[in-house]
């Protein structure tokens, strides 16, 4: 099974736009009054019985079952009943905001979170229609439920073999947009290992170093919009919150943001098609980026997105029929790539590698690529079972998915 995203930008009348923000309205209200009766019931157990709270007491009667999904998914289904408001928003896109605070929760125990958020306009900026009819799309238009026909820029087609599973409404700072959930019956595997492979250092002063000595400057993309950032942010301070100039500004803040970050998506996407040219193989340092947002260049980190320039390049590697991998990040910039043997720790001012050993020297980030390089191979070598191709019909998964998104 098979699944793509497909996002366009759509061109709605004045009337759909007014749907569009009752449902996401409508929605916020939802998953306002839900969490609030989870935490509620929360809080009420949090004391012992024996004991009242030094705050505040929530009584609530013990006989009350937790709020789950069901029980909440009931309860919207008789407040449809008697609400006119909310039965006129589709049911299953209310069922949706009640699935996702279901899951917020079950992350939450799961990563010793804190509660979610409370919804204000602003946060609530998206909603799902989970089932899509089959001919929902003619042309540059999409049938969606209470919205009807619903124009949109068509920048590139629906690949053939896909159906439309489901199309979630965002809208942000330039317009509405739909996200469609496309979906093949078919199975591809992960391409195998096979021509020449590259390994890949990532780092703050240059953005990839490559085990080929190919050295990728890391771009600037906030720098080149923080003087006019600065200067929008400066006026929306000197202006009193919620009135119609503050929100003018807002809006020009988010739309010059929203700029920076296609520009930044748009270059991850290049530079992954640059690095797996004439390549077989990739390796790539398995590093958590969170890290790296809390140290002192967590501005540097959060400008060139890391983690999001790795999860493009392993989809363009899917996409091309490239191999990539993930190898163990420890010890990289001290282990030497040519005899093996530790040289110590290196300070980050250093950014020559010499090894007393074998006397073999290069670049600092170069040698890491090397190490990265080498501990691929071994990855390979040791056991990577081959993968077959797919359909039986001596295509492979890259094959087949350039022949069907038309690459």
């Amino acid at each position: 099974m098979l699944n793509l995203s497909y996002e366009y930008k759509l061109k709605p009348s004045k009337f759909q736009v007014e749907q569009i923000e009752h449902t996401l309205d409508v929605c916020r209200s939802i998953w306002n009054f839900a969490l609030l009766e989870r935490i509620d019931w929360v809080r009420s157990r949090k004391s012992p019985v024996n004991a009242c709270s030094i705050q505040q007491e929530y009584i609530i009667s013990p006989e009350t079952k937790y709020p789950n999904y069901n029980q909440q998914a009931k309860s919207l289904t008789l407040a449809r009943k008697q609400n006119e408001r909310i039965a006129s928003v589709n049911a299953q896109v209310e069922q949706q905001v009640l699935r996702t605070l279901e899951r917020a929760f079950a992350d939450r125990e799961k990563k010793k979170l804190g509660f979610p958020r409370f919804k204000n306009r602003n946060r609530m900026r998206s909603f799902v229609f989970p089932q899509m009819l089959n001919n929902c799309i003619q042309g540059n238009r999409i049938k969606l439920p209470q919205l009807g026909w619903v124009k949109f820029r068509q920048s590139r087609p629906i690949p053939d073999g896909f159906l439309v599973k489901q199309a979630r409404i965002v809208r942000k700072a330039t317009g509405y947009f739909v996200i469609l959930s496309l979906q093949s019956d078919v199975d591809i595997p992960r391409p195998i290992p096979h021509g020449h492979p590259k390994g890949l250092d990532l780092g703050f002063i240059l953005a990839v170093v490559t085990s080929d000595n190919e050295s990728i400057p890391r771009p600037r993309f906030l720098n080149k919009y923080a003087r006019e950032l600065k200067r929008l942010q400066r006026r929306l301070k000197n202006k009193q919150k919620g009135s119609c100039g503050w929100r003018e500004l807002q809006k020009r803040i988010s739309r010059l943001h929203f700029k920076i970050a296609c520009h930044r998506k748009d270059y991850h996407f290049k530079l992954s098609h640059h690095l797996v040219q004439d390549t077989g193989m990739i390796f790539v340092e398995d590093l958590d980026f969170k890290s790296w947002q809390r140290s002192f260049l967590s501005k540097s980190s959060a400008d060139f997105a890391f983690g999001q320039f790795v999860n493009i390049l392993e989809w363009v590697c899917f996409r091309t029929d490239t191999y990539f991998e993930k190898v163990d990040y420890r010890y990289t910039s001290q282990e030497c790539p040519e005899c093996g043997v530790m040289t110590g720790r290196k300070y980050l001012q250093e950014r020559v590698h010499h090894c007393p050993e074998c006397g073999f020297t290069t670049g600092r980030d170069h040698a890491s690529a090397l190490v990265v390089l080498k501990r691929g191979l071994d990855l390979v070598a040791v056991g990577q079972p081959v993968q077959e191709k797919a359909s039986g019909d001596g295509r492979s998964g890259g094959e087949f998915i350039r022949l069907a998104t038309n690459l």
